[in-house]
């Protein structure tokens, strides 16, 4: 596993790899589920609550205006207090808001409940980010988040057949009240299997116990404290922020209308269109792992990210003009997928170098926080155009493919610290 190829000393032990990892991608496979699996009501919502696409698309993307709500919150409650009992909490409270979602009788209702598993599931995302810090040393760490990320992509896989399958045999309704009950089978093991530390966990043996708190110790007394001031006054961490806003638009403008993109290419069974949809994140989950790797290998890692955002814009452009070849037109939106996650490795992990230590703890949970805004603009958007378009899919995949690539051009301006002058890293004033 994983950390068998950790540069630790032998025979530490693994069990925060086997146990808590997997764990957590579970938990949060449920939660990108639960966010997106709106994608796959629209049309029954759209006949339903008589919502033009415009409307499905901004029913989708509030939910990211209020994941802004608790992204600050969320991590510092689990720093101060618990990572465990936090995520614990609104496990349950997002899947009240996941099952409600079942049971609204208009447009505003929609967007109320919305709104509010956003609020549920914001704070999740850094909680579970100050876990992992909890119990990998700085050298383990971008592994231990590398794997986890990749909840995303494994969650589409599961999400696209098993909602296709649900509307196969029943409607929109059924299928928030299915997948929004996965929360309460999650919250009770997430309770028994987790630990917010080392020290509170009867299940890790002693020498792993025992490397874990050194490490981060020795961590500590090395690191500098840097207040929030800092960072909003940091040139690099608005570049940023600017930066996964814009890949955040087209990502998830991609992603939450690619079922229906699907449909319009194969024509087919809510089954059919479930089980297609699941391929591109194949292709997602191949980009992660290689453009991670090339990206390790070289340390280019804005320039990965402008590779990765080219490729998805070139080809999720070419998916729909050649729209009419439904087997082509899917193999290259399984590009464009690719493409538009293949970002993420590289872009954190550039993040955390162009950009002095003691400013990047506080950096990232501003550039997520603001960044995600971009899901609420994508879907929103996408539905817009599609409106003004007469149905057609091509002006929206133009529009997105812009975004992917101007996130890749703004990402060429930001070099590894390394690499940085003195005057590139002068706060803005």
């Amino acid at each position: 596993m994983a950390a068998g190829t950790a540069p630790a000393p032998a025979r530490i032990g693994s069990k925060r790899w086997s146990r808590l990892i997997p764990i957590a991608i579970v938990l949060y496979i449920i939660s990108f589920m639960d966010r997106t699996n709106i994608s796959f009501a629209f049309d029954g919502l759209g006949k339903s609550l008589h919502i033009d696409a415009a409307g499905e698309g901004l029913a989708g993307g509030i939910f990211f205006i209020g994941y802004l709500f608790l992204q600050i919150p969320g991590g510092h409650l689990a720093e101060r207090w618990s990572a465990k009992k936090f995520v614990g909490i609104m496990v349950l409270v997002w899947g009240v808001f996941a099952m409600l979602n079942g049971v609204v009788q208009n447009f505003a209702e929609l967007l109320v409940v919305r709104f509010l598993l956003g609020v549920a599931e914001g704070g999740i995302w850094p909680a579970i980010l100050v876990l992992i810090s909890h119990w990998f040393p700085a050298r383990e760490r971008a592994r231990a988040y590398g794997f986890w990320m990749m909840n995303i992509a494994i969650s589409s896989i599961i999400t696209a057949p098993l909602s296709g399958w649900i509307l196969s045999f029943s409607n929109w309704r059924a299928l928030f009240f299915i997948e929004g009950a996965l929360p309460f089978v999650i919250a009770p093991v997430w309770w028994l299997m987790v630990a917010d530390r080392p020290s509170q966990a009867s299940w890790v043996g002693p020498a792993e116990r025992d490397y874990v708190e050194g490490a981060l110790a020795a961590e500590s007394a090395d690191g500098e404290n840097a207040g929030m001031r800092e960072v909003f006054r940091s040139s690099v961490v608005w570049r940023l922020v600017a930066v996964y806003f814009l890949i955040q638009i087209g990502f998830y403008g991609l992603n939450l209308w690619l079922p229906h993109l699907v449909t319009q290419v194969t024509g087919g069974s809510s089954l059919l269109v479930g089980l297609v949809t699941a391929i591109p994140y194949v292709f997602a989950i191949a980009g992660l792992w290689f453009n991670g790797r090339a990206a390790d290998r070289d340390r280019r890692y804005s320039f990965h990210v402008m590779l990765a955002m080219a490729i998805g814009a070139v080809t999720l452009v070419l998916s729909v003009a050649l729209g009419s070849i439904a087997a082509l037109s899917i193999f290259l939106v399984s590009l464009a997928m690719g493409g538009t996650l293949a970002y993420d490795g590289p872009f954190w992990a550039a993040s955390s170098r162009a950009m002095p230590v003691a400013l990047a703890g506080g950096a990232m949970g501003l550039i997520n926080a603001l960044g995600n805004l971009g899901g609420f603009v994508g879907p929103y958007l996408g539905g817009w155009l599609q409106d003004t378009s007469g149905g057609s899919f091509l002006s929206t995949a133009v529009v997105l493919a812009v975004c992917l690539l101007l996130g890749g051009l703004v990402m060429l301006t930001v070099r590894n610290r390394s690499l940085e002058s003195a005057e590139e890293l002068r706060p803005v004033h």
